[in-house]
């Protein structure tokens, strides 16, 4: 009976997502502030139970709040975040709110720097003659980046170099965005295929 109940509102709540297609409606919008509100839910939950508890609580129970992880630094500077709430000592909420900022930022300084620069640096070293996917990495990559080397006139050598920069940025740009679109069809085909097969069986 449960079963039954999760694939009817499953199916109810992804038409009401797909009302949208004829305009803007009650429906959509109260299927949008659910998907939102178990978001949110999911979310806060996840956090709790999967960071804060175990890294927070448990380790103030076995090692206090001045132990070696100093857990009296992220304790309040939590609690400063919740001072968001209230409006007269909101200002409170900006200095973990920078740490939070700040933090992020290195954090994927580093990592874009690890997991993307420093790969696409070694292919470009790559032998560019070792096979055509090499020369095109490395034809690729020079030209985009005199694209934007805007230090000299585009004539020449030049604007034929910037010209297959540009190319090759389209054609990134037009991957990207085919992927993006193949992800949202693919999601499409999945609800669709849930609505045949489980709701109306006709699949």
């Amino acid at each position: 009976m449960a079963t039954v109940i999760g694939i009817w509102l499953a199916a109810l709540l992804t038409l009401a997502i797909f009302s949208f297609l004829y305009g803007d409606n009650p429906f959509y919008k109260a299927a949008e502030h659910l998907y939102v509100g178990v978001s949110a839910a999911f979310w806060l939950l996840y956090i709790w139970s999967f960071t804060v508890a175990p890294n927070l609580l448990v380790g103030i129970q076995k090692q206090g709040l001045l132990g070696k992880d100093l857990l009296l630094i992220p304790l309040v500077l939590g609690i400063l975040m919740l001072f968001r709430i209230v409006p007269k000592y909101a200002w409170y909420s900006r200095y973990p709110m920078a740490f939070a900022v700040g933090l992020g930022a290195g954090l994927a300084l580093t990592g874009t720097t690890q997991g993307l620069l420093f790969p696409q640096i070694q292919a470009t070293i790559l032998h560019p003659f070792h096979s055509i996917n090499n020369f095109l990495l490395i034809l690729g990559v020079i030209t985009s980046l005199l694209y934007f080397y805007f230090s000299r006139e585009r004539e020449g050598v030049m604007g034929w170099v910037a010209r297959i920069g540009i190319y090759f940025i389209m054609i990134a740009f037009g991957a990207t965005f085919g992927y993006t679109v193949m992800a949202r069809v693919s999601l499409l085909i999945g609800r669709v295929g849930f609505l045949l097969s489980d709701w109306l069986h006709l699949m």
